[in-house]
This record gives structure tokens, sequence and C-alpha cells, in this order.
């Protein structure tokens, strides 16, 4: 099996290289006053360019009611991102799936490693976006900017390196990876917005997984090794709720999955819009 495994190790490669951005561009800013690299996945600028996390960007447009035009460049590419291959930020990029591999990590070698307990409806995770949105425009600020778990992870290191002390937001960190005890990636499955929205834009995403009917065993390793407990074994990796990690591919002995890109005229029946599974 460990000769099956391609995509891990890139995987937590590009993980680990993305959260040391975030973790050492404090010190540099704030020790080197190196400026080059500010911020960061809420809101991050390189040089003259400058990345919006799509939810954020469009949770300021909502509230504020003004249309600010770098804003909307700097959502862009995410957008084209996410609309090409689909939530991949999630699955490659975002601390807090980071943090989480860690920790699976931590409950393997500790043999605590269990079953989902509870699942739930994947409509919540349209809701989760919904309500997310619809709540801020009543309250008139910018809930995800302020509470976005990727985001607060960022901020915390900002905080210990500058003042020296840590926001209590931080707590919800800490929740997101107490969840998971309870069922893999629950945050991410059931309740963080910016997943939905980035879900949303890949709904007709390029690059899928792809299974091959006639080398799949329908043994069901790569469902066992999704975290978020999607079927591969039943084409839901060509669906908006997978984001592209790779896991079913290296888990799939036969090696009947893998990446593709999905031809312009591809219909997939599982590949159902919000909110409709």
């Amino acid at each position: 099996m460990s000769e099956n495994r391609r995509f891990r190790p890139w995987r937590l490669l590009v993980q680990t290289l993305a959260f040391l951005l975030i973790l050492l561009n404090p010190f540099l800013n704030y020790y080197w006053h190196f400026s080059f690299v500010q911020g960061w996945y809420q809101s991050l600028g390189i040089g003259k360019l400058w990345f919006v996390s799509p939810l954020e960007g469009l949770e300021s447009i909502l509230v504020s009611k003004t249309i600010y035009f770098p804003l909307l460049i700097g959502m862009l590419v995410p957008v084209l991102l996410a609309l090409f291959l689909g939530r991949v930020f999630c699955g490659w990029i975002c601390p807090i799936h980071f943090l989480c591999e860690l920790e699976d990590s931590l409950l393997k070698l500790l043999g605590l490693r269990k079953r989902d307990l509870l699942t739930l409806p994947r409509l919540v995770f349209w809701f989760a976006l919904v309500g997310e949105i619809l709540l801020a425009m009543i309250l008139g600020a910018p809930l995800f900017v302020f509470l976005s778990p990727p985001g607060l992870v960022g901020r915390e290191i900002m905080m210990a390196v500058f003042f020296h002390t840590l926001a209590v937001e931080g707590i919800i960190i800490v929740l997101v990876l107490t969840l998971n005890l309870l069922t893999r990636r629950f945050f991410c499955r059931y309740l963080c917005p910016l997943g939905a929205l980035l879900a949303f834009f890949g709904l007709r995403r390029r690059l899928v997984i792809f299974r091959d009917q006639e080398r799949c065993l329908r043994c069901g390793l790569c469902d066992r090794a999704c975290p978020l407990g999607l079927s591969p074994s039943k084409d839901e990796g060509l669906g908006p709720y997978c984001w592209n990690c790779g896991s079913c591919v290296d888990a799939c002995l036969p090696k009947a999955l893998s990446f593709r890109w999905r031809p312009l005229s591809l219909q997939v029946q599982n590949d159902n819009p919000p909110p409709g599974e």
C-alpha cells in the first residue's frame, strides 16, 4: 500500500509550506521589517499582489453595500482556482486542515483513531453558508472576517508575535480540533461557510477524481480513506463536496481512481447542485 501513496507526501509538503508562510511572516515583519509578504489567508499581500478570501470579500461588499474594484481583483485568483480545481484550498492549503492532519497523526500514534460518531445531512453545509451571509447582513458586520477558523490561525500567530498574547477567539480553533474527535473534519464537512462557497464555485470544476469502473473492486478502501466521509466508490469524487486531497487515490490498491480533467461536455449524475443532496 505504501508504494501506491503518491499524493499525501506532496499534499503535506504544500500544507507545511503554506503554514510556514503565515507562521514566519509575522517574525519577518516584526523583527526584520521584511514587508514583501503581509497578512494571512483572509487577506494576503505578496509584493503588489493582493489576494482576498472570496467569502470575506463577499461579506465586505454586502455589509458595506459598496463595490471596491481592488477587492474584486483580489478575489479573482481564489475564485478562478475554485472554478477549475474546486475546494483545493481546503484540501491542500488551509491551515486548519494542516492542524487536523497533525491531529490525525497524533491520534493514530496513540491508537485513538475512531469511526465517525455523528453524521449530518449534507444540506447543513449549504445552510451554514447561507445562514452566515444572512446573519452578517442582519448584524451589519462581516462575521467571518473576525471568526474564520483559517483566519484565526494567522491572527493568533500575529497576536503572539506582536503583542505576546492570544485572543479569546482562538478558542474556536480548539473547538474545531475537538470536534474531530467526534467526526473527522466535522467543521469542514458541515459548518465551514468558506468551504461551502468554494464548493459552490466548483460545482462544475474541471479537476475531478475519476473512477475506472473496470478496475474498481468496490472494496471500500477509498470510502474509508476520505476525510470528508464521501464515497469515491460511488463517484462522489466528481461532486462539489470533494476537495481533491487525493486520499482516496492513495488508498485505492487497484488504482481505479485518478485525477482527471473533466471534459466540458461531461455530465455526472452524482454532481448535483445544492441543495439537492
